[in-house]
């Protein structure tokens, strides 16, 4: 199934201390008509977010200094950010974790590895919950 038509204009962040991750989903999500930017420093996060005002946010848990769940709850603070989706991406997998991703204004939870074209039909859906497809 093919989402191209409906997302060609959505801007994702991608923030993931691991920049094979980024770079994969960065290339993926390019190739199927959506706008990318990445961020590998969670300290960056949140500016990376400001200048660029995603549409959809994908967000690693367990990243250094800073965990998602803290820049979550900052960006979720901030009325701009209030109502733009955070999808937590992590190698965690237990349903308090789950519980904590909700708690801090996450709005979906994908477990590592995911397949880029699961990662695809969730930010889709995702959007199109929004009513930004």
């Amino acid at each position: 199934m093919s989402y191209k038509i409906h997302i060609n204009t959505a801007k994702i962040l991608v923030v993931d201390d691991e920049p094979e991750i980024t770079e994969i989903v960065d290339t993926f999500l390019t190739e199927n008509g959506f706008k990318v930017k990445t961020e590998n420093s969670p300290e960056k996060a949140v500016k990376r977010a400001r200048e660029f005002k995603p549409d959809v946010i994908l967000l690693d848990i367990m990243m250094p200094g800073i965990d998602g769940y803290d820049i979550c709850q900052e960006l979720k603070a901030n009325p701009d950010f209030a109502n733009v989706p955070v999808i937590f991406l992590t190698g965690k997998d237990r349903s308090d974790d789950m519980g904590r991703s909700f708690k801090a204004g996450g709005d979906m939870f994908i477990k590592k590895p995911f397949s880029c074209e699961r990662l695809l039909e969730i930010v889709s859906i995702v959007l199109m919950s929004t009513g930004k497809h």
